[in-house]
């Protein structure tokens, strides 16, 4: 190994695929690890993730590498680790593979050469060991059959116990109330309907709902989680008890452990009571930093460092919709009739911003339409708030204007999960935000919107830059007037690179500092309103004022239909509603027949 060398660690499991690129660097003690980059993808378990995806997920990392420690969860076998290194070589072929399981990873990451066992609980779970040359292992075995004590395995248990309360009692847990909140479910039919459809991450995702009904009292989950913890105590044990370990160093990984202390105090507490002298404590490296230490050979003991960078903190800070109002500082001072009319005269920032960029709007409206009449799609990509605001415009579409759903699509960074509850970290990825657009199908006759009020979101950034990089038509949507100056990264270009119009909303600085949810998401609401309502229009889906292509699939919707009818054709109530009663309900038939 030599010092400047470039080094890739992947760790790859149910939840998430984590990376971190260091340089190696000398010192005075020897070799270093500077952290030059890191970040997260979408799940990458090798058993359950299908090879092309695998390979779309790695051509997502960095290309100019030397080395790469890829270590994924379920990749047990030798055979596992040669098609594994197989896939590697055709993203990176002039790099030097190392593949394993994310069990080696961690082991690394916990210990590097020390003996000891490593307790894993992120969405499955594990327990590896390790004296000398000799490992042993504990759990591990997939959802199915195995994962005690991890995330997917709390949640089905938890949701288990709901249902067979409900059955025998007629009793609704508070976790009842919870579970059907954050998966923004109505009643215990939905709940069941979700769960025939939602994967292993899905269900894992729901862990912190458990965790949190617990710690507010709930003696019925807390129970639960004793249970799990009381099994990765057992396996620990019996894996200490194999390895002739007295007073073994435990060392916590996984996102159970780092998120929940309240996992963390139950595991102690029962693992004291049969090892007393085991020495418990929290991995303080990421197993990602294990897989890169794992791709060097010899396996020196390991020194990382970040490399901080303050450019994109710099560039966030300075984008005007973080900037503080000076006409709403003393909020908390102000009556509630004082705070309403500040809302309402701030609203004339909106009404302004909306005019000026009046004529960018009519173009977007023009892209959109002639990319439509050409037979492409329009896809909202955004976070947080606008990914939220994205995904209700497209929702509206089919039910409005009757037009097929794949028609308008919203992508959201964190996916459905984060329509109702933050998914942190999600969009500060662009790799994932391009594997998005990939999932989606797009091609050179689409449209992107990406919607963003700062302008610098790495989700919607890197999206746009795929929908570029495929032929798409693409348009960036931005509250922050400083991206139309400075350009995608900081570059003295008058428009970012990635994106054929820029749109600027300038509401200006929010009534509460930071929070675009308030006029930004106004603004931006009424520009995707306009850019959609105009696409349908010019597609012909309006006769007038009137939607002659809505779906009937209401009281209420037939009633307009009805009324609909009346107006274009001058009949009265009951006339049109026999029109459209032989029409089967099809609006735009039941007018053509008049």
């Amino acid at each position: 190994m030599k010092p400047g060398e470039r080094i890739l660690g992947v760790e790859g499991g149910g939840t998430k695929t984590a990376w971190a690129l260091v340089e190696t660097v000398a010192s005075a003690s020897g070799t270093e690890f500077c952290i030059v980059d890191q970040g997260r993808l979408p799940p990458s378990n090798f058993r359950l993730t299908k090879p092309e995806r695998l390979r779309a997920i790695f051509a997502e990392l960095p290309k100019e590498i030397d080395r790469a420690g890829v270590f994924l969860a379920g990749c047990r076998t030798g055979e596992d680790r040669r098609v594994l290194r197989e896939a590697c070589l055709e993203i990176w072929p002039k790099a030097k593979i190392v593949t394993g399981s994310d069990r080696q990873s961690g082991l690394a990451a916990a210990l590097d050469h020390a003996d000891g066992i490593v307790v894993n609980a992120g969405s499955g779970s594990s327990v590896t060991g390790r004296r000398g040359d000799k490992i042993e292992r504990a759990g591990g075995w997939g959802h199915i059959l195995g994962d005690a004590g991890g995330g997917y395995s709390l949640s089905v248990q938890a949701l288990r116990l709901v249902l067979r309360e409900y059955d025998l009692h007629r009793i609704e847990l508070d976790f009842t109330a919870k579970i059907l909140h954050a998966l923004s479910l109505n009643n215990f039919d939905e709940l069941v309907r979700w769960v025939q459809t939602a994967d292993k991450m899905e269900i894992a995702m729901l862990a912190p709902v458990v965790f949190e009904t617990a710690a507010a009292g709930g003696a019925p989950m807390m129970e639960i989680i004793e249970e799990g913890a009381g099994v990765l105590c057992e396996y620990t044990e019996a894996v200490a008890d194999r390895l002739h370990l007295l007073a073994p160093k435990v060392v916590l990984i996984g996102g159970l452990f780092y998120r929940d202390s309240i996992y963390t105090h139950a595991f102690r507490r029962r693992l004291k009571k049969n090892l007393p002298d085991a020495r418990i404590t929290t991995a303080e490296r990421a197993p990602e930093l294990g897989a890169a230490w794992l791709a060097v050979e010899p396996h020196d003991h390991a020194a990382f460092h970040s490399k901080p960078s303050q450019i994109e903190i710099n560039g966030l800070a300075a984008a005007l919709t973080e900037k503080r109002n000076p006409r709403s500082e003393n909020l908390e001072k102000m009556s509630a009739q004082q705070l309403v009319e500040l809302f309402v005269r701030e609203e004339k920032f909106v009404h302004d911003a909306l005019s000026a960029a009046a004529a960018d709007l009519a173009c977007a409206i023009e892209i959109v339409t002639e990319s439509m009449r050409n037979g492409g799609h329009l896809f909202y990509v955004g976070a947080g708030s606008s990914g939220r605001i994205g995904v209700l415009d497209a929702s509206e579409i089919p039910p409005t204007f009757g037009a097929p759903p794949h028609l308008v699509q919203g992508i959201i960074a964190g996916g459905v999960t984060a329509l109702h509850r933050s998914v942190e970290g999600a969009e500060d990825e662009e790799s994932a935000g391009a594997l998005a657009l990939d999932e989606r199908g797009l091609n050179s006759a689409d449209v992107v919107i990406g919607i963003t009020a700062s302008g610098r979101t790495p989700f919607v950034l890197g999206a746009l830059a795929r929908a570029k990089s495929l032929g798409a038509k693409t348009i960036l949507l931005s509250c922050n007037p400083a991206v139309a100056v400075t350009g995608h990264g900081g570059r003295p270009e008058s428009t970012p690179p990635t994106c054929d119009l820029l749109i600027t909303l300038a509401v200006g600085p929010e009534i509460l500092a930071g929070s675009t949810r308030l006029k930004a998401g106004t603004a931006t609401k009424i520009a995707l309103n306009a850019i959609s309502t105009g696409a349908m229009i010019g597609l012909g889906k309006v006769r007038g004022n009137l939607m002659i292509d809505l779906r009937t699939t209401s009281t209420k919707l037939r009633d307009r239909a009805v009324r609909i009818v009346a107006e274009v054709t001058q009949r009265d109530y009951e006339s049109a509603r026999s029109l459209l009663e032989a029409s089967d309900w099809n609006l735009r038939a039941a007018l053509e027949k008049s």
